[in-house]
């Protein structure tokens, strides 16, 4: 895998989702603390950043009063407008401290959606830099990292799911995802076979080892 072609994207790494205070925290944190989520991101940014990778992180935001969406949303966005989650200027829309963007860092402006692509300039990112290679994490894992994954491959990017850098709302969906879902549309990793590979190694025996190692 070739770190100039190659980007780590980061999906509503936000404090609503990744810090204590936060609108979705709560729902979060079990598989979070389970895989040790955070902190194994926080690696995986700055080594993959040392070996010359692109990072892009991937916010969700809204206005206070939510007007982008249908005045009647329903399922998962209608969970962000019922918490009050990801507002403009808010503390809980704000990346978390952990992963601030350094310099040279990319923030994806407009995602309004589940898919990092379709209301974002992400598509046009990658493809200016010459990127072929995306990994993945964030939240939720079942929800807008899969379809973040599922149309960077239909778009043909050789896509790579970061199993221990995602969570969701249970560890029944979180393995779920990684274990059934994941494989047909990526190549689930977990974030130390990533930087492996990155670092020009392979992964052990040339597979993952899925949501177990996670």
């Amino acid at each position: 895998m070739d770190p100039k072609k190659t980007a780590l994207v980061l999906i509503e790494y936000q404090n609503d989702f990744t810090s204590e205070g936060g609108t979705l925290h709560q729902a979060v944190k079990p598989v979070m603390e389970s895989s040790n989520m955070l902190a194994n991101t926080v690696e995986t940014v700055e080594k993959a950043r040392a070996l010359g990778a692109t990072i892009i992180y991937v916010p969700i935001t809204f206005t206070d009063d939510y007007h982008e969406l249908s005045p009647t949303p329903y399922g998962i966005l209608k969970g962000v407008v019922d918490s009050k989650s990801f507002r403009k200027g808010s503390w809980g829309a704000e990346i978390v401290a952990a992963l601030k963007p350094q310099p040279g860092d990319i923030v994806a402006e407009g995602k309004r959606g589940l898919c990092g692509f379709s209301s974002t300039n992400l598509d046009f990112i990658l493809r200016s830099r010459g990127i072929t290679d995306i990994a993945l994490g964030g939240f939720l894992t079942n929800c807008c990292v899969e379809s973040t994954m599922r149309t960077g491959y239909e778009k043909g990017y050789n896509v790579v799911t970061l199993t221990d850098c995602t969570a969701t709302l249970s560890q029944e969906e979180q393995r779920m995802a990684v274990e059934k879902n994941y494989p047909m549309f990526s190549r689930p990793l977990t974030h130390k076979e990533f930087l492996r590979e990155l670092g020009g190694q392979t992964a052990a025996g040339g597979k993952s080892r899925g949501y177990e190692a996670a």
